[in-house]
C-alpha cells in the first residue's frame, strides 16, 4: 500500500512537525485538533517554519504554498480519520487520552488503514489492544524538531505485522527520514538511554554538586553532546520528561528510573521549560 494521505491528531509541537513534513514530501494531511484556536496555531507554526526554510533557501516559495494547501485542518476525529491510510497520532503522553482518540479513531478509520502512535515512552502492544486491528498499530517515534531530526523509531508490538513495518518504513524513508527497528519496551531505546542521563543530571543540581549551567557545560565539553541534558530537557518539557520517568518506573519496577525530587517540584510549580519561559535555564 502507498500512503497518500495521512491524518495527524494532534497539532502541538511534534503534531505540526509531523503534519509539516508529510505535507512538504506531497503527501496530504487532515490535522486534528479540538479547538479552531489550537488548529490556527499549528498552522502559523508551520508557515512559520516553512517562511525559516524559504530564508534559508532550501525550498522555495511554491513548495511553501503547496505544503500548506496539502493540510485540510478538522475538529472531529471522526471526520478526519476517515478517507486516510494513515493515522499517526500526537496527543499528550497520558494513556487515558490515548485510550479515547483510539476508541473513536478505530470505529472510524477506513479497514486498510494503518494505525501509528507517536507516543516516546508508552507500550505500542498496550495501545494496539485498544484497536480491532492490533496488527496493524506500529510506534513512529518522530524527534523535535521533526522537520530537522532524521531518526523515526519504529516500534513494534507484539501483534505488529511485517506488511505494517514495510509500509510504514517506506513512508518514512519518503520523508527523507532514516527509520529504525525497535522491539516494544518502556521507553523503547531513545528514552529508556535518554531520560535515565537526564534524570541523573537533575539529581546532580539537586544535591548541590554543581549548577545547571556547570553539569551542561561538562556534557558538552567533555562527551561532546551538543546540547547538555539540563537545556535539552527544558526543551522537551520537563512534564513530558516526569511523564516518560514514570512510565519507566512503573514499567520496569526498577529505582534507577526513579525521577528526581526536583525535577517533580519544578513541574508541580510549572516550571516546564521552553514553555512556560522558565525550567532550569530562563526563556524570552
Amino acid at each position: 500500500m502507498d500512503v497518500k494521505k495521512v491524518a495527524v491528531i494532534g497539532g502541538g509541537t511534534m503534531g505540526n512537525g509531523i503534519a509539516h513534513v508529510f505535507a512538504m514530501n506531497d503527501i496530504s494531511v487532515n490535522l486534528i485538533e479540538t479547538k479552531q484556536e489550537f488548529a490556527d496555531k499549528a498552522v502559523a507554526t508551520i508557515e512559520k517554519n516553512l517562511d525559516r526554510m524559504v530564508k534559508k533557501e532550501k525550498i522555495d516559495e511554491a513548495k511553501k504554498s503547496a505544503t500548506m494547501d496539502g493540510i485540510s485542518i478538522f475538529l472531529d476525529v471522526e471526520e478526519g480519520v476517515k478517507d486516510v491510510d494513515l493515522v499517526v497520532e500526537a496527543v499528550p503522553e497520558n494513556f487515558e487520552i490515548k485510550k479515547t482518540v483510539w476508541e473513536k479513531v478505530d470505529k472510524a478509520a477506513p479497514d486498510h488503514a494503518i494505525l501509528g502512535s507517536n507516543t516516546s515512552s508508552i507500550s505500542i502492544t498496550k495501545l494496539a489492544a485498544l484497536t480491532s486491528r492490533p496488527e496493524k498499530f506500529i510506534g513512529m517515534h518522530f524527534f523535535n524538531p521533526v522537520p530537522v531530526m532524521k531518526l523515526v523509531e519504529i516500534v513494534r508490538g507484539l501483534q505488529t505485522d511485517d506488511e505494517t513495518y514495510e509500509i510504514v518504513k517506506e513512508a518514512s524513508e519518503k520523508l527523507n527520514k532514516v527509520p529504525v527497528p525497535v522491539n516494544d519496551a518502556p521507553g523503547f531505546v531513545s528514552n529508556r538511554v535518554l531520560m535515565p542521563m537526564i534524570n541523573e543530571a537533575i539529581f546532580c543540581v539537586g544535591e548541590g554538586v554543581a549548577t545547571a549551567e556547570h553539569v551542561d557545560e561538562v556534557m558538552k565539553l567533555g562527551m561532546a553532546h551538543p546540547m547538555g541534558p539540563l537545556r535539552l530537557a527544558d526543551f522537551i518539557g520537563l512534564d513530558v520528561c516526569l511523564d516518560i520517568l514514570n512510565v519507566l518506573y512503573e514499567g520496569f519496577k526498577d529505582p534507577k528510573y526513579r525521577p528526581a525530587p526536583l525535577l517533580v517540584k519544578m513541574v508541580d510549580a510549572g516550571k516546564l521549560g521552553n514553555k512556560t519561559g522558565e525550567g532550569f535555564y530562563t526563556y524570552d
